[in-house]
């Protein structure tokens, strides 16, 4: 899947974003890997999925149903890595997770491998008391003036006991009508403001749930009923290549259509979901659309883009 993925860009790109991200997987049979989740109340799985910052499917790992520790979320990042370094040897790695991948070996191994990095990280009591002066005088500019939220920023380096050394920690913190939160992530981005860091780069990261969403509701990719774990991960990579379908039909859209924006069932159903006469010949295969078909401009604009090249 990674070669695949490295494949479908004309050239080596000079910088790449990876959300990392794992998802539950409710399974009804006795499959192997499976476990039971108290929090989902279910047994399942809980596969690990790597998505671009473009919403490309870089790969997907089934695992059972519990958090990765730090060893293995360091094993399958550096699996990945090489495996691109192989195709990319040039191109600088942006990571992007959430906090229960923000571990003393995740971040060791970001340090030996040169990748940049922005995860999310937990609160505690060490990180509240530098943060404890910003809250209180957020909470009392709010109080003054009540209204739209208001939030703040601060950066400040930060060690944790387990860490190898400090690291530049953002906190944010927001007060409002009926929320008062406070956020942490880490990161090794050198400059920028945490403001930007935070919103800009570390939120981007949410699109990746949207991108596991669509995979799972749109193309069933929760669909792991084999008995045999070879198997289910067979059954995740064919949903992947179905993600890559659509993916490819989507980015072929126009850039300022709303279908450069639109759900993969919604692609389906105005797209795909057409009465056709399909006649097979010799060397070639004939689809013809009904004239009154609403998409016709469309469909012979994607007909255009996504034609194989010809040969000379």
């Amino acid at each position: 899947m990674i070669r695949f993925y490295c494949h479908s860009f004309a050239r080596p790109p000079s910088r790449i974003v990876l959300d990392i991200d794992d998802t539950f997987d409710a399974v009804h049979g006795h499959q192997q890997l499976r476990l039971f989740n108290a929090f989902y109340d279910e047994f399942g799985f809980q596969p690990i999925v790597v998505f671009d910052g473009e919403g490309r499917l870089v790969g997907t790992l089934l695992r059972p149903v519990r958090r990765p520790n730090g060893a293995e979320s360091a094993a399958h990042i550096r699996r990945l890595i090489r495996q691109i370094a192989r195709h990319w040897p040039e191109t600088e790695i942006l990571l992007r997770a959430d906090s229960h991948y923000c571990t003393p070996q995740v971040l060791d191994l970001c340090d030996r491998l040169g990748l940049r990095y922005v995860f999310g990280l937990s609160k505690n009591g060490r990180l509240a008391q530098n943060i404890s002066a910003l809250e209180a005088s957020t909470a009392a500019r709010y109080a003054r003036t009540p209204g739209q939220k208001l939030r703040r920023f601060k950066t400040f380096s930060y060690a944790a006991r387990s860490w190898s050394k400090p690291r530049r920690v953002i906190a944010r913190v927001e007060v409002g009508p009926m929320v008062r939160d406070t956020r942490y992530i880490v990161t090794n981005l050198e400059g920028g403001r945490g403001k930007h860091l935070y919103e800009k780069i570390y939120s981007a990261r949410g699109q990746a749930e949207n991108h596991i969403k669509a995979w799972k509701a749109h193309l069933a990719a929760d669909r792991t009923s084999c008995s045999k774990a070879n198997a289910n991960q067979m059954r995740l990579m064919l949903h992947g290549c179905a993600y890559w379908i659509w993916w490819k039909l989507r980015a072929a859209c126009p850039k300022r259509s709303p279908w450069r924006r639109a759900q993969f069932d919604t692609l389906r159903l105005h797209l795909v979901k057409l009465a056709a006469t399909i006649v097979e010949k010799k060397t070639r295969i004939i689809v013809t659309l009904p004239a009154s078909c609403p998409r016709k401009g469309l469909l012979l604009l994607l007909f255009d883009a996504l034609a194989p090249p010809k040969t000379a």
